[in-house]
């Protein structure tokens, strides 16, 4: 398999828009290891074109549009699966996301991801970890972002808890140092809604205890080499040295004046506030040193990215979690995903979905259409799609879960039209025919693998999908047959035919 991979990608690219900053990495694939090839990194402050009403303004899209232009010349040609796209706090927060998004995936040829905090803590652990050599004992890893502060705490490879909060650079420039003075005053309320933000997290960080702290981000960075430059460390950030700086802070007056060693130009604006998170997180935690990784969430995105293509995918590993945490029927989801794939590959090109994408996606809905049976069996669709759409499932992006969710919201009764027309006209449409192949399969499983089951033919028109038992099957199991009488009628509501003959 690794060998097929370096065939297939020969280079894998990770792009991370974040609120602060955007960042590029393309690697080469060794095994099931990663060379670095290409690093870049653009100051775009997206988080900052934020207003009230939580609208994306244009000239910030219009910033992170320009940059990624010049990053889409970088991964230009690289095949679909080798690049992946992750946005962060401020597209989560942006109601218009979908704007940028539509015309993002326009530049880079390749779809944008917006994962949820908690996710984002999962991948800048993985970056992390492989980063850093391994060592014993457990490891806090922080990461101020522009929009969000992601805090994990977990041991070799394995993150034990993930946690994020809504306090960043950017928004805390934002809210306390819009116009770049920086008195007590001001450096006191950042620091204060930090901590209060940080009581929601804090106990359950110290219960699970750790053996070092590690900071992953340019605000951490910065920090610590500003420490140095006073001569307070060794580039660690330290508790005194935190201390000192922001004394030094005060004295200054003004983020202009701000001319130190390790505070880039374009950094100098937000370094208030990323200080006054930091000088929080050290005491709700009391910490006295925190070192720096190089390592974040872009490199933890291509490792991702590498366990997918090694059989090693996160996602499955989340969903067996979630299927076992409810109980679900394995034997049921076993039979109606094989059921359902058969059904794919028959009319996959009629319909439009050859992509690997549509078979993961009717794979996983196929053993998950009954995990909302734990909950009740009344309206258990519903339930379902609940459960997926609003859980913290690690590996999957916010648009997964969403379509997750469709699917097995879809899975019987009534099929939401309008819910998939927010997809879009297209993958909406698409996503319908999934969700009937799924139907489908379930219904002939309907008797729960008592009854010995025949094969069967499937074949499709633009909006038909037509059945072939065997010969007087039907007729023999008048069950089935009254469920797919049934079923074409839910399927007329949504513009589609079904016949089972």
């Amino acid at each position: 398999m690794p060998q097929k991979l370096a065939e297939s990608f020969p280079f894998i690219a990770a792009i991370d828009l974040g609120s602060n900053s955007f960042h590029m990495v393309l690697a080469k694939a060794d095994r099931t290891e990663i060379r670095l090839l290409e690093r870049r990194g653009e100051k775009v402050q997206l988080g900052a074109g934020l207003d009230d009403q939580r609208q994306l303004s244009e000239e910030a899209m219009e910033r992170g549009l320009d940059c990624l232009r010049r990053f889409a010349q970088q991964i230009n040609g690289l095949p679909k699966g080798a690049v992946r796209i992750v946005a962060t706090n401020a597209l989560r927060e942006a109601l218009n996301r979908n704007e940028f998004i539509r015309r993002a995936n326009e530049v880079l040829g390749h779809p944008v991801e917006v994962i949820s905090g908690r996710e984002e803590a999962r991948l800048i652990y993985l970056g992390v970890s492989h980063t850093l050599p391994s060592a014993a004992g457990k490891r806090l890893v922080v990461d101020i972002g522009g929009g969000s502060t992601e805090f994990i705490i977990g041991e070799n490879f394995e993150p034990l808890l993930r946690e994020s909060l809504q306090m960043g650079s950017v928004s805390y420039t934002r809210n306390h140092f819009a116009d770049g003075k920086i008195t007590p005053a001001r450096y006191a309320q950042a620091y204060t809604t930090a901590r209060l933000e940080l009581m929601a997290i804090e106990n359950a960080l110290q219960r699970q205890g750790w053996r070092e702290a590690v900071g992953s981000s340019g605000t951490i960075r910065a920090v610590g080499q500003a420490i140095q430059s006073g001569g307070y460390s060794n580039g660690e950030v330290t508790a005194e040295g935190i201390a000192w700086l922001k004394r030094k802070l005060f004295k200054l007056g003004d983020v202009d004046k701000l001319d130190m060693d390790g505070i880039k130009p374009d950094r100098r604006a937000i370094f208030p506030a990323g200080l006054a998170v930091l000088e929080a997180l050290f005491d709700a935690l009391q910490l006295q040193t925190m070192t720096y990784s190089d390592g974040a969430l872009r490199e933890g995105v291509l490792y991702d990215l590498l366990g997918r293509h090694h059989h090693e995918d996160v996602r499955e590993r989340t969903l067996g979690s979630l299927m076992a945490r409810y109980h679900v029927d394995l034997e049921q989801a076993a039979r109606v995903e094989t059921k359902a794939l058969s059904a794919l590959e028959q009319v996959a090109e009629t319909w439009g979905l050859e992509g690997d994408s549509h078979r993961e996606l009717l794979s996983w809905a196929a053993r998950m259409h009954e995990v909302g049976l734990d909950i009740a069996h009344y309206q258990h669709h519903k339930h379902g799609a609940y459960l997926i759409e609003h859980s913290d499932l690690a590996g999957f992006s916010r648009k997964d879960q969403q379509m997750l969710a469709l699917l097995v919201r879809g899975h019987r009764r009534n099929i939401p039209r309008d819910r998939f027309a927010e997809l879009g006209s297209e993958e909406g449409d698409k996503l319908i025919r999934l969700c009937i192949l799924l139907r489908v399969a379930i219904l002939f499983h309907h008797i729960r693998g008592t009854q010995q089951m025949p094969r069967m033919k499937f074949s499709a028109g633009e909006r038909e999908l037509e059945l072939t038992f065997p010969e007087g099957w039907l007729d023999a199991n008048p069950l089935t047959q009254a469920d797919f009488e049934k079923e074409a009628e839910w399927l007329r509501r949504v513009g589609y035919r079904i016949q089972a003959r």
